[in-house]
Order: structure tokens, then sequence, then C-alpha cells
């Protein structure tokens, strides 16, 4: 009988995505594990896969569609010997409606059975998408030297898109649509200043719509305290002296204070729901990135039982393909707190807006001279202003207020953190 392909979900905060290309055409041939589209989701670009073979027998919603929601139909499999006149009318399952879905104009026939596209799995010695593999033959790229980003390591066409052999307007990559007539063209155009409209993408718009849940539904309050420097860049210095193999960044050690301090005052390692406060027994530290598409918090993981070289080397892995846009789902989903450090921008202090489901976020700004009093006397010292964002709903002042206490201790006295 005839499978429905629904739109997948993934990642666990995906509610719709872009349907940004078709790499099968109605009335061809389908096995299972072969490439049949490419979706933007709330945080990428994922090739997806069909996990029946058949015939691609009608395409519900074209290529280039925003804001198709999961579960939404989006095309037809059809079986050996079905054609386009087994299609059952009205068979789209029960999900929200897309613009450009139009079910009903399919002919009656037979029941159908639903399926759902799934991400990739790994084939064959080299891991590579149908895709990517005609790319590489095309463009003469040795897929040997190519490190995937996709799921288990598959490699995908936006990793062939980064090997200096191709063209970008060659590889197939399509230039953005123009922007449509949206209300800040009329207003721009109502006060007569020059603009240009720059459209949003999937994961602009997803980054929109979570800050301004989290600002309506989180009671967020915030604490801020000083915190010293000097012994942790004097530390920091003679460790990176003596290095050959990582270079320590004071982020570095704000990440194992951060993940050190949750584990001596778990009271702030938590999150809220409706029914109970989840309290967690590691800590994962999401760090803010900025990238061309928007913030990500790629997680060092645990990080309270990792070195400050391993958090380094690691933070340093994951900024990089967080700015390439080949993070997996696993490497930035997830985190038990969020570290924003504005302070290589001489940010002296902000306040961050919390990620949920997580209950707190970190805003760090930048280490500068500034005059303190000891013993009596007024002396130079170099400060870091650090402001924590919390969740009143799960974490009371006074408890955020002790874990910023155990944090300074642990910044302000740095050897703790290498021992």
């Amino acid at each position: 009988m005839p499978h429905n392909v629904l739109m997948p979900a993934l990642s666990p905060t995906m509610t719709e995505g872009k349907l940004t290309k078709w790499l099968k055409k109605e009335g061809d041939k389908v096995k299972a594990g072969q490439v049949l589209a490419e979706i933007e989701t709330d945080k990428a670009t994922m090739e997806v896969e069909a996990v029946d073979e058949g015939t691609l027998g009608k395409i519900y919603v074209p290529a280039g569609t925003d804001g198709v929601k999961v579960n939404t139909l989006i095309a037809v499999l059809l079986e050996d010997g079905e054609s386009a006149a087994d299609i059952k009318a009205g068979a789209a399952p029960t999900a929200a409606p897309v613009k450009t879905v139009t079910p009903a104009n399919a002919p009656a026939a037979a029941p159908q059975k639903t399926v759902a596209l799934v991400p990739q799995k790994d084939s064959g010695r080299i891991f590579v998408s149908p895709l990517a593999r005609r790319l590489a033959k095309e463009k003469g790229i040795d897929l040997s030297r190519v490190q995937g980003s996709g799921p288990h390591g598959r490699i995908v066409k936006s990793d062939l898109e980064k090997q200096s052999t191709v063209i970008p307007a060659q590889a197939g990559i399509q230039p953005p649509k123009a922007a449509s007539s949206i209300d800040a063209k009329a207003l721009a155009d109502a006060y007569q200043i020059p603009y240009k409209l720059i459209p949003n993408s999937g994961v602009r718009k997803v980054i929109a719509r979570r800050l301004l849940e989290s600002k309506q539904t989180v009671p967020h309050f915030y604490l801020s305290l000083d915190c010293e420097l000097d012994a942790l860049m004097k530390i920091r210095k003679e460790l990176n002296d003596g290095a050959t193999d990582f270079k320590l960044s004071v982020n570095d050690f704000v990440i194992k204070a951060t993940a050190a301090a949750l584990v001596k005052f778990p009271a702030a390692n938590v999150s809220w729901t409706d029914d109970a406060i989840l309290q967690y027994e590691r800590a994962d530290i999401s760090v803010a990135v900025a990238t061309p598409n928007g913030l990500i918090t790629p997680i060092i993981k645990d990080a309270a039982n990792k070195s400050l070289k391993e958090i380094s080397n690691e933070m340093k892995s994951l900024a990089a393909k967080a700015k390439e846009g080949k993070l997996k789902p696993q490497e930035f989903q997830g985190g038990t707190i969020s570290v924003s450090n504005l302070g290589m921008f001489g940010i002296r202090e902000f306040a961050a807006i919390i990620n949920p489901p997580q209950g707190s976020i970190l805003a760090i700004g930048a280490g500068e001279q500034r005059p303190v009093i000891k013993d009596g006397q007024v002396k130079a010292a170099t400060v870091m202003t650090v402001t924590m964002s919390l969740d009143h709903r799960a974490i009371d002042g006074a408890v955020g207020a002790e874990f910023l206490q155990v944090f300074k201790k642990l910044i302000e006295a740095p050897m703790s953190l290498i021992l």
C-alpha cells in the first residue's frame, strides 16, 4: 500500500523546519537508505533518507517551503505495481497544515500506511550520502580525505562544499530567494530610509521564538558579583608558556569553575518542570558561540571531571564545527547551564537570557583593571563581573547567591581547578 512520508523531527526541540530541496522527483525509484530531501532544522541543515523503497508517487510540499510542521505529510511513496491512482485523498495525518500542501487534490484509492524520514545511518567503508558521493565524483574529490559531519560521521554535501576544489556556484548551491514583502519593508518605505532586506533563516527564526518564549514564560532574576583574576591570569600564563599542544583561555577556566561549582553546590544544577524540579548529577556546560546563522551552544559534557587542557581543546573543536554548521545534534542538545562570554569584546557586564529548559545562565564580562580596597588601601586588580540569570521557579535567590560564592572562590583560587 502507499506510504505517507512525514516531516521528520530531527531534534527534540524541532517543531517545524524548512524543506530546502528534494533530491528525488515524482516518478523516481527510491531505495531504502537513499536521500530524499534536505531539511533545515532549528540548528542545521541535514540530509534525510527513506526507510522504505518504492516510487515517489507525489510530492505535497515543494522545495523551498518554510514553516513545515513536524509530522506534516510531505510526500507519498508507492510500492511496486501501484500508481498515482492508488493514492487516497485526504490521507494526510492530523498535523498542522502547510499552505503549500494540497493532499485533497489527490484521487481516492486504497488505504495507506504512514512512515517517516529518518536521519542517515552508516553504510559501506566510507560513510557518504548518495548526493555527496555524486558531487565528489563530479568534482574529483577524494572522499577518503574528507571528514564527515553527518550522523555517525557520514559525509554529506556541506562537507564537500568546504573543500577547496569545490566552487560553490558549480556545486548546486542555490542563492537565497529574494525577500518577500514584510512589515519591515513597509515601515522603512514609510520613513524613506535606505535599507536592504536580509531574509531570516530557519535557525534565526527558531532562536527568536525560543528567546521570546523564555522572556515571556520564565521569571528571570539576576545576581552579579565581581571576581578578581590576577591569580588566574598568572597561572594561565605559566601553563601556556610551558605548553605545546594547548593554549588556555580565561573562558576555559570559567567553564571548569562553573562545572566544579555545580558539583559542589548541586542545588543550582536544576531545571523546572510543572511536576518536579530536575536536579542533575552531572555538570554539562553549554557555551554560547556566535555563528553566521545565529547563536548556538555546543556542550562540554561532564566538564567538572575534565582537565583544563581537555576543556580547551574540546571547546576549540566544537566552536570551529559550530561556525561551519557541522555540529551533530548530541553536541548541542542538552546542557545543564549555559555560559555566555562577551569579555573579548570589552563588555563590562550584561544580563543574558536563559535557554530553557536550563535553569540559569552566566554572563561573563571583560577582565579589566579596577581599583579595589585591600587592607584599607586602594590597589589595582584585574576584575571580572559575572551576572547570573536564574529561573526563580527552580532557584531561589539565596541558592543563586551561594552558588556564585562557590564560583568566585574557585575562580580566585585557580589552583583548585588544576589539581
